[in-house]
């Protein structure tokens, strides 16, 4: 079958989602490992498909910041930013505890039910020992605080965030499964819970706070353990 007839089998128009879901699922998972070259005339031959909806792919995949166009326009997976792990940090914390405060202060029934029913799916993942299901459902519980407190700025930005955290996260589990910490995860995140359920907003902030800096210690002693021994922690700030 040549590449106009596959494109044609998936539908006009489509051929560039299934590289794309597939590329983004690849990254996620660190099985496209960072800095890795993404040659459009190999995955165009990878996937049976001309370079038109690869190139699509990637440059979707580019506006979430996982592929990166160098100046000679061949395309990475982009790198893992130790320099900047600081300055992220300090932005998920901010995002994390506003919203969490907010959610303390103004969720309903609805988003408890919704929060506790992502944490089960969390936890489900976890049992699993699937990095990229408990990436994500990780997320959607996060998510899930975050749209309970009804500012759509805060969620956006968090949610960049949290996307762009993914891969950092996959190598936190990696690690809190080798030191056998993985409980602390599911109880923060219980504990969190129970604080937005009360509406005791300085508790959801300070417990927010935490697992931010839970999240940022494990990961920078993952990354010193296994790979550099140049590590700093930054500043993240200290709870107000």
């Amino acid at each position: 079958m040549s590449a106009e007839e596959s494109e044609a089998k998936r539908g006009k128009g489509q051929g560039w989602k299934h590289v794309y879901e597939t590329l983004r699922t690849e990254i996620l998972a660190l099985a496209l490992a960072p800095g890795q070259l993404l040659d459009e005339t190999s995955l165009a031959e990878r996937f049976d498909l001309s370079r038109s909806p690869v190139r699509e792919a990637l440059i979707r995949l580019s506006l979430e910041d996982l592929v990166v166009t160098l100046p000679n326009r061949s395309t990475i997976v982009a790198p893992i930013e130790i320099v900047t792990f600081p300055a992220y940090v300090d932005a998920l914390d901010i995002a994390q505890r506003m919203n969490s405060r907010l959610a303390a202060e103004l969720r309903t029934e609805t988003d408890l039910k919704t929060m506790a029913s992502r944490q089960r799916k969390f936890e489900a993942a976890i049992k699993s020992g699937d990095h990229l299901a408990m990436s994500q459902t990780n997320k959607d519980f996060h998510m899930a605080i975050a749209h309970a407190g009804r500012n759509p700025y805060l969620t956006s930005f968090y949610e960049r965030l949290l996307d762009q955290g993914r891969r950092m996260l996959h190598l936190h589990f990696e690690f809190l499964e080798r030191t056998h910490e993985g409980y602390l995860l599911t109880d923060e995140h219980h504990d969190m819970l129970a604080a937005i359920k009360a509406r005791d907003v300085e508790r959801a902030d300070k417990l927010a706070h935490e697992h931010t800096r839970q999240f940022r210690d494990n990961f920078i002693r993952f990354m010193q353990e296994n790979y550099t021994t140049d590590v700093t922690l930054g500043n993240m700030r200290a709870a107000q």
